[in-house]
């Protein structure tokens, strides 16, 4: 059920947490499947409900750094630095973790991923947990895994069904996942890239971020397992296809009127889309890479709805501030 996020509907929702269910909880990135991050049994319900391998780890989400020593081990002063310039907001950190605390949420590391959510409704639950004994709350997207990322409260539902209680708290501003930072090896690394970008994230902590793949020889050891890092993720039913914007409009003149079933997501209307028909259903890409963030779910569920059989997509930019778009729309292609 979908409730307004009003202060009964917040109290019914942490007390339903500390109870060991599941809620869905927005954020300013996408919407969560919540549950008590230190009762394994409930976090267990998580990966029941999503279909989740159980040695995918979650994301830990908190009130404000108080709450981190409950979870971390300890801390490496760039992460410290990158808290105070991005909590609250969309940046997860992976540290070492407590040992014996969310261990289902860890999927077996020893690290844990945590991040501080800015999103008012989100704010107010994970406060209002706390007197309750719910530390924090594990949620990963509230959608079956690998699939399309929800960004309303009525994703959340045709997903996961009426009986899960659901927090409104309207359309996610951001849009995709938040930014992953490995904070394990002595050296900030990029797990998964997301609204933050490389350079804000060096700005914030004085140091270089490294890219994932860098050899095991130079950081000791291998990354951490975190969330939505795998090849194939965020994928709709339909094919998506990567595609040059002159790619596009050539091969919709090749087809003509057998162009059929087809999505296309780019910045400017096919010449050629305007005289096929109700086959092919164009939706206008953003030019910037925010606002593209914001619709790119939303677009892919919106034309998986309407039964399309492929969503062909104009690549993004290969620039900086691009970089979580092109991630999503190449694990969605993969």
């Amino acid at each position: 059920m979908i409730l307004s996020a009003s202060h009964a509907a917040i109290a019914q929702a942490a007390q339903a947490l500390r109870d060991g269910h599941l809620v869905g909880l927005p954020t300013e990135t996408v919407y969560g499947l919540a549950a008590n991050a230190t009762d394994d049994a409930a976090v267990a319900k998580i990966f029941v409900a999503k279909g989740r391998p159980a040695d995918h780890p979650l994301i830990v989400h908190v009130a404000s750094v108080d709450q981190v020593p409950l979870f971390a081990l300890e801390m490496p002063e760039f992460a410290n630095r990158l808290m105070r310039a991005f909590w609250p907001g969309p940046l997860t950190l992976i540290l070492p973790r407590q040992r014996g605390v969310a261990t289902a949420s860890a999927g077996g590391q020893d690290s844990i991923g945590l991040r501080c959510p800015s999103h008012p409704v989100a704010q107010a639950l994970l406060r209002a947990c706390l007197p309750l004994g719910v530390l924090g709350v594990s949620a990963p997207s509230a959608n079956r895994f690998g699939r399309v990322s929800p960004t309303c409260a009525e994703h959340v539902q045709s997903e996961l069904g009426p009986d899960l209680l659901i927090l409104d708290g309207g359309d996610c501003a951001v849009g995709i996942e938040s930014t992953i930072i490995d904070c394990t090896r002595g050296e900030p690394v990029l797990l998964r890239p997301g609204q933050l970008t490389r350079a804000q994230i060096e700005a914030a902590c004085g140091r270089a971020v490294l890219d994932k793949d860098a050899p095991q020889e130079v950081m000791g050891q291998a990354a951490p397992r975190a969330s939505g890092t795998l090849e194939s993720h965020y994928a709709p039913r339909a094919k998506v296809r990567l595609m040059a914007a002159q790619d596009i409009t050539a091969k919709l003149q090749a087809l003509g009127p057998h162009a059929n079933n087809l999505g296309v997501w780019c910045t400017e209307r096919p010449a050629s889309e305007q005289g096929m028909g109700a086959g092919v259903l164009w939706r206008r890409q953003a030019t910037t890479a925010e606002q593209a963030a914001h619709d790119l779910f939303g677009v892919l569920r919106d034309l998986d709805a309407r039964g399309v059989s492929q969503i062909w997509v104009q690549q993004p930019p290969d620039t900086p501030e691009w970089e979580g778009v092109r991630d999503r729309l190449q694990r969605a292609a993969a």
